[in-house]
């Protein structure tokens, strides 16, 4: 079961639960509300669980596009000592190494930018999902102990 789910079965128990006269409160079952609350913390740890994951890999493509880089450089400049000999050559060699240096930090700075905009945009909508699944516990909370 995962987070939405769980908030939309919540969200469909109230909607459909018994209406209390003359309010705009209602009268809920107790056992299947505190289910439901129960399987909601059990699914937020896996949410999170796979938020990390998700940091976790950015941080792996991340550091594969520095090594890519630095391999890439590394080339360049051999290619670069390779042809030293001659002039023409020699600056051949370097405009190549330049251009290949300059595409492998353009790749390593797109790949950084779109796994941290996709890392921001997990976390906000969990941030979210957090955010409606705290205010609907706590307006159904206030609802249960106005019903004292």
């Amino acid at each position: 079961m995962d987070l939405l789910s769980a908030l939309n079965e919540l969200e469909e128990l109230i909607e459909t639960s018994g209406k209390v006269p003359l309010t705009r409160k209602v009268m809920v079952n107790e056992d299947r509300i505190l289910d439901l609350l129960d399987r909601i913390r059990t699914t937020i740890p896996e949410e999170i669980r796979q938020a990390k994951w998700i940091i976790q890999e950015r941080e792996k493509v991340m550091n594969d596009s520095q090594k890519e880089a630095m391999r890439l450089l590394e080339d360049a400049q051999k290619q670069v000592e390779k042809q030293a000999d001659e002039s023409e050559v020699a600056r051949k060699a370097k405009d190549m190494a330049d251009e290949i240096v300059a595409k492998a930090e353009d790749n390593a700075r797109e790949l950084r930018e779109g796994a941290r905009r996709y890392a921001d945009d997990v976390l906000t909508n969990l941030m979210e999902s957090l955010d409606k699944l705290s205010s609907q516990i706590e307006q159904g909370r206030s609802e249960l102990r106005s019903m004292k």
